[in-house]
């Protein structure tokens, strides 16, 4: 039985739903709005404010631990890169996207936020099926 279980199981092993929530979360930061399944969107949603909260708190403690919740990886830039980054200041390579995230959350969606007490998302259902699976579709949005 799974009494006092707050999770969904979403029906996938525990290390895939986590990295299946850091993307989820990934690209609800990036776009601020995702087309999902309703399970799906309230699983992420828990963590999303989270997230938020930690973006109000703006201390290199909740970056960290931001950081860790969306699985960012953090390699040292070659000087390449580097240069590649600066020429181009709005581009997502794929070294440079998960900074991009960490860099919208704490300086874009904390400031946003900073005098809300909590409910940071919105989940609008969209009435149709997903064409594949036939699945019930809604949409994850940030609060303007």
């Amino acid at each position: 039985m799974r009494h006092a279980k707050k999770s969904a199981k979403l029906n996938c092993t525990t290390p895939h739903k986590r990295c299946l929530v850091a993307n989820m979360l990934k690209s609800l930061i990036q776009e601020e709005r995702i087309v999902t399944t309703p399970a799906k969107a309230k699983e992420v949603r828990r963590f999303a404010d989270k997230m938020v909260t930690l973006a109000k708190k703006n201390t290199l403690a909740s970056k960290r631990q931001a950081i860790a919740q969306l699985m960012i990886r953090y390699n040292a830039l070659t000087p390449k890169q580097a240069r590649k980054s600066k020429e181009e200041e709005g581009s997502t390579h794929a070294y440079n996207g998960d900074r991009l995230v960490i860099n919208k959350l704490f300086n874009v969606l904390g400031p946003r936020f900073a005098t809300r007490q909590g409910g940071y998302t919105r989940i609008v259902r969209l009435g149709v099926n997903r064409v594949g699976d036939n699945a019930e579709q809604c949409i994850l949005e940030y609060l303007a």
